[in-house]
């Protein structure tokens, strides 16, 4: 099992869209790369610096990274800073925040192609891992508890496997 952590707007449609995808084995919304202190989401919608991740446990042998940062650009402008969809402020700041190193070159040639396609450089973070608080309980797969809520992603991404 490989871990990584994506921060590409509103966590419950992130976490919906890769729940579907064979080769991921769990996945579980939470706040990163923000001060070292587990946040409230009040205090992540009040700037706390903290961005809206999901982490992402895959089975390599069955998901790539390559694949999973495809999947990943799919859903999320990588030029748009601090927003995606309707959401606005630094919790929606899109980011890919790695734990093993040993990821970092795919890492870089899956930004470099993506750079390349959309013809200019990413706003995408690409850093280590600081920190992840997971996110409240209520936040958990919110969007198959709560099938109308609101999601950036179009409907139709939300059901590719």
């Amino acid at each position: 099992m490989r871990t990584i952590y994506l921060a590409g707007g509103c966590f419950w449609g992130l976490q919906k869209f890769f729940d579907q995808f064979e080769g991921v084995a769990s996945t579980q919304v939470g706040y990163a790369n923000g001060p070292d202190k587990a946040p409230t989401y009040q205090e992540v919608c009040r700037d706390s610096g903290h961005a809206e991740t999901v982490r992402i446990d895959y089975d390599e042998g069955r998901l790539s990274l390559d694949r999973l940062l495809d999947l990943y650009f799919l859903v999320i402008d990588p030029l748009s800073v601090n927003k995606q969809g309707g959401d606005e402020g630094i919790q929606y700041r899109t980011g890919v925040y790695y734990t093993d190193p040993d990821q970092l070159p795919a890492l870089r040639a899956a930004f470099d192609r993506e750079a390349q396609k959309v013809g200019a450089p990413l706003k995408v973070e690409l850093l280590p891992l600081k920190n992840f608080f997971p996110a409240e309980e209520y936040h958990q797969k919110y969007l198959d508890k709560n099938p109308g809520g609101y999601c950036h992603i179009p409907q139709s991404k939300l059901h590719l496997s």
